[in-house]
Parts: C-alpha cells; structure tokens; sequence
C-alpha cells in the first residue's frame, strides 16, 4: 500500500529528509506490507504499489510507544483523585482499593475493561504498550493479569511488588514475590518491576527491590525499576547497576543520579500525567537531556495516579511543564520509549521497521503540544 498526500512525515530517521532528530520529509509518501515499512520519501519519488490511500496533506508520526502502563484493573479512585485535589498528599495507599476491586473482577470483565483502553489508546495514536501486573498481589491473581495482558501485547511486566498488601508480613511477601508468584508469572511476562521508593510505607526498600529484581534476572526476565517518584532514594542507583531498561518516574533526582543516568544505556522514563494528577514537581527533563540522558515518555495509566490513556497529553505537559521542546518530547514518546523497551522495531518509520504508524488530523507535529486535549491522533489502520 502507498500512504500518500503527508504534509510532513516524521520518521526519527536523522538520515533521511532535513537531517534533524526526526528526519522530518514534506510532501512526503511510505509504502507497506506485510506489516512492515518497505519504501519512504518524496511523494514524487514513490514507487507503484497494489493500492494507496490519499491523506489530503495530513502529518504522520511514528505511533506513540507508551512504554510504562498499569491497564489490567477493575474499579476506579475518581474519589481519592478529588481529594488529593483539596491536599491530601498520595503515598501508594490507594492502591489497596484498586487491588481488591481487581480480585472481584471476572476474566470476563477484566477482559472487556482492558480491551476498551487499549482500544482508547489507538484511537490516540499509540501503536505499542507495556502493561503491568501489579493489582493482583496473590500468586493466581498476578498470573491472571499477565495472562490478560498477553493477549494485546508482548510487553508484559511482572509487577507482585507493586506494594505489601495490607497486613501482610513483609519478609514473608517478598519471599513469596520471589518464590511461588516468581514461578507462576515468569511464562507469561518479558520483564520484571518494583515499586522501589522508600518513602512509602506501602513500597519497597533497597534491599528489598534488589531481592526481588535479581530474582526477576535470574528467571530471565528484563528488569525495570519504578523509582524516585516520592522522594530521592535508591531506585535509579539500583536500576543502572543491575543495567535494567528503565528507571521510570524520575521525579527527584540527585546529581549522582543524573551522572548515573548520563553514563549507562537505562532510560530515564518521565511520567508527567502522575504529577499532573497529584499536584506533585515535575521531573526536570532539561536537566537529564543536557546530561546526555536518554529520555522516554509514558503514561502510566493507572486507576490511581494518572487516568488519562492519551501520548498527545504527556507531550503537551513536557513541552509545557519538564522544558523539552515539541521534537524532543515527541522523540521520547516514540523512539525514545522503544529504546526503554529494548526495541529495535519500532518508535522509527524506516523500511524493515513495523508499519506502526500515527496521523494526525493537523499538518504538522508541533500542533501535538500547540493543540493538547484536541483529538488530532490516531493509529493509522494500514
């Protein structure tokens, strides 16, 4: 198929068109099949192919990689939202909520819930998602939400140590994190995550987080980190020495941390829907680029701290509110969250890569920070 009539394509290709970060070519055309990328460039120089479609001088990105997503969950904290809104500080309480309203949930319904969010993130643009367990926290109910998540991505996360649940001794959690939930979850998962925030009476320690991660390695899963969102604390230090993908949520962060970041290949993945929707700082996205840090943003979409499923608000909120400009932001939630994946397939629109494709009913990307709440994303169903 040939995708003509783009007013600017952005491929993230610097080799291609104007040689920026995002190889940006107007008037440009792509041809696919197969599911792959087979040919881009001026639409004067487009090859035949078997059909095309006409896009009438609309803009193209590659779709948006949401790399960090907790989608498997029933029930909703609209009330905990609001009172964080009058002052209530979060603390990873509420989570408590959401975990029992998941356990009550039926595969069915579970099913249905998780299939209309992923469907509401296409509509959005976003072509790829990491999904989490994590409201399970009992060895059947983790591998349930694995098993659920399977069937619409092969990004999934273990996630046991979300938080202790409530009552649980806590030594006897993470051994059972590292044991029988361990064992029952790793088939069903690509990589393995904590909640590593010791300002948190809910989360998990140092030691703690590295017990679990190293566990998660050794049953051969990638490891990711959520770290640092609360408070300065171990998380980025653990996440670049056990050489995890990503230290997500970034939030505070020391020198040392940014020095770490700067000297390793773990992606720093920022979140800025969480500080959004909890009146929090928001990570200093400047600070880590200047920095030489490889940055990514996600999500988070989550019944707690970020209900919002739309890329195109996280890049509207970097722009405005962590210092990136419209390019880098859209770069990090694309190429750069593929990189947080460890994922050369995607998050670049090149031949050989998957035809993951984004159109924006706008003629240019700029109007994803210039026009933040307007539905002007989609996957572009090829």
């Amino acid at each position: 198929m040939l995708i003509t009539g783009i007013g600017e394509l952005v491929t993230n290709d610097p080799a291609v068109g104007d040689g920026s970060m995002l190889g940006i070519v107007r008037d440009a055309a792509v041809v696919v099949g197969d599911g792959r990328v087979l040919w881009v460039g001026p639409a004067l120089g487009a090859p035949d192919a078997d059909s095309r479609i006409d896009l009438g001088g609309r803009a193209v990105v590659p779709g948006f990689v949401d790399c960090h997503s907790h989608l498997v969950f029933a029930g909703d904290r609209a009330a905990e939202f609001a009172a964080r809104m009058a002052g209530t500080p979060y603390d990873g309480g509420g989570i408590a909520t959401t975990v029992a309203a998941t356990r009550a949930a039926s595969d069915a319904g579970l099913r249905g819930l998780l299939a209309r969010r992923v469907a509401e993130m296409r509509a959005q643009g976003t072509t790829t998602v990491e999904i989490k367990s994590g409201y399970g926290l009992t060895v059947d109910d983790e591998r349930r939400a694995l098993r659920l998540a399977g069937e619409v991505t092969a990004e999934t996360t273990f996630l046991g140590a979300h938080v202790v649940p409530a009552g649980a001794d806590r030594d006897a959690y993470v051994r059972l994190v590292v044991g029988p939930m361990l064992a029952a979850c790793a088939p069903h998962a690509r990589w393995i995550d904590v909640f590593c925030e010791p300002a948190s009476p809910h989360a998990f320690d140092a030691d703690e987080a590295r017990v679990v991660l190293e566990a998660g390695r050794a049953a051969g899963l990638g490891v990711r980190v959520h770290g640092n969102q609360l408070a300065a604390g171990p998380g980025v230090a653990l996440a670049v020495e056990l050489g995890a993908a990503s230290v997500d949520h970034c939030t505070h962060l020391t020198g040392a941390d940014v020095e770490a970041l700067a000297g390793s290949d773990t992606v720093a993945t920022l979140l800025p829907g969480v500080e959004f929707c909890t009146r929090s700082p928001y990570p200093d996205a400047r600070r880590l680029l200047s920095a030489g840090v490889t940055v990514a943003l996600a999500t988070d979409c989550n019944p707690g701290t970020n209900c919002s499923s739309s890329m195109p608000l996280m890049i509207a909120l970097a722009v405005r509110e962590m210092g990136m400009t419209p390019a880098e932001a859209l770069w990090a939630a694309t190429a750069g969250a593929a990189r947080a994946l460890r994922r050369s397939d995607i998050g670049v629109l090149a031949p050989g890569r998957r035809a993951d494709l984004a159109v924006l009913d706008a003629p240019g990307h700029l109007h994803l920070a210039y026009r933040p709440g307007v539905p002007i994303a989609a996957a572009l169903e090829v």
